[in-house]
This record gives C-alpha cells, sequence and structure tokens, in this order.
C-alpha cells in the first residue's frame, strides 16, 4: 500500500506541475528533484496519527501550530531552487526536517534554522536516525539568516514572510537563487523567486499564489523580549 500511495504522489506532482506551468514556466520538474521525493519517507515526518494521509498533496500539521508542506509545493520550491551537488543551501523553518532532508539529497550541505526549539530538537533527531549526515539545525530566528556559513547557494524560506528580509539577501551569494512566500498570514501571499546576478543585483518575480504559515520573529519578537 505505501508504495502505491507514493506513486501516486509523484503521479499528482507531475500533474500539478503540468497544470500550473503557466504560470511557473516548469512543465516538469528535474528528475533529481523527483528521484529525492521518491526516496526520502515522507511518511516518517508526519504525525503517528497522520500516517494515513503522508502521502496526500496537501499540508499536514506537525504540531506547534505548524504544517509540512505539501507534496507539490516543496517539489515546486526545490526545482526553483536549482540545486547542485557542490552546493550549500540555508533553509528558513526546519518544521518536521522534510524540505531538509529532500535537499540533502541533492547538495553538499544545508544548514537549516528553526524558531521552535521543540522542533528543531525533534526534527535533528529524526534526520540523524535516517542517516542524513550533512544536515546541520540551529535553534534561532530566520529573519536575520545564518551569517557564520554565508555565503549561501540559495536560501529557502518554508514560512510566508511579510517582506524580503534584507539579511537574507545578504547571505546569498551572486548567481545564488532564493525561494520565498511572501504576504499576509493565511491570505494573499506569492510565492517568490529572487535572484541575485553576479554583480549582485536582484531580480524578483511572483511565482504561484501559495497559503503558508506566517514566518514568526523578526523585528516584533525582538520587541516583545524588551
Amino acid at each position: 500500500m505505501r508504495a502505491i500511495r507514493l506513486r501516486e504522489m509523484l503521479h499528482t506532482i507531475e500533474r500539478e506541475a503540468r497544470l500550473t506551468a503557466s504560470l511557473t514556466g516548469r512543465p516538469s520538474f528535474d528528475p533529481r528533484v523527483m528521484e529525492s521525493m521518491e526516496e526520502v519517507p515522507r511518511d516518517s515526518f508526519v504525525l503517528p496519527e497522520m500516517i494515513d494521509r503522508a502521502f496526500d498533496d496537501g499540508p499536514l500539521p506537525i504540531g506547534e501550530g505548524q504544517t509540512i508542506s505539501q507534496p507539490y509545493i516543496v517539489a515546486l520550491m526545490t526545482d526553483l531552487l536549482e540545486p547542485q551537488p557542490t552546493q550549500t543551501i540555508l533553509e528558513i523553518g526546519t518544521g518536521s526536517g522534510y524540505q531538509a532532508a529532500i535537499l540533502a539529497q541533492l547538495v553538499q550541505q544545508v544548514y537549516s534554522l528553526e524558531i521552535i526549539p521543540s522542533l528543531a530538537a525533534e526534527a535533528a533527531d529524526l534526520l540523524l536516525r535516517l542517516g542524513y549526515t550533512n544536515i546541520e539545525i540551529k535553534v534561532g530566528d530566520g529573519h536575520t539568516g545564518w551569517p557564520e556559513h554565508a555565503p549561501y547557494d540559495g536560501i529557502i524560506i518554508t514560512a510566508a514572510a511579510s517582506h524580503l528580509p534584507q539579511a537574507l539577501i545578504d547571505q546569498l551569494r551572486p548567481g545564488g537563487r532564493l525561494v520565498i512566500p511572501v504576504g499576509q498570514p493565511y491570505s494573499s501571499q506569492k510565492l517568490m523567486l529572487v535572484e541575485k546576478d553576479l554583480a549582485g543585483r536582484m531580480d524578483a518575480r511572483d511565482v504561484l499564489n501559495v497559503v503558508f504559515v506566517p514566518m514568526t520573529g523578526g523585528v516584533r519578537a525582538r520587541n516583545n523580549n524588551h
């Protein structure tokens, strides 16, 4: 049954890619991305009570008010990043660790920030048990990024930001790509692709309408600590 559900998930991703091609410009995804979607055990990254829905093409709750994104969106965001084997990627919003695992099979190193300590600890433990050794997770505010390991070849944000955080733009390597949902919580949000050219100039475009949980932290969180 698991193999059947996995195959259905992959077919759904392929169908969604074709249906949204006029918006994304991507009628299909890189075979490496699809192979990673096939190999990473998505059912290991959902709550036990959600196992039967693990391969559904929709987001699922993972606790702490957070979600694991729908498979199609994970595949699309990964494909937009155009990950390469020698690259280092920064992820903002570890969540269950699923997106980090997808990326870990495609790049050299993944650094992932999670603002909720319990999720960070659970994801780190799970990824280690599953054998992922090229992922490092830290508890921190995604708005400030992880400057110690910058610049990054790619940055992926898995929660909706109200704006493009300048720190993340600064930590993106010239020639790099940043994928981020931007907009207000649970309302009008756009998945954006931001590219930095070799001269450091930025080009941003909207890819698709999306709905993500909000990116927390930032100025509001810092003000609340005073």
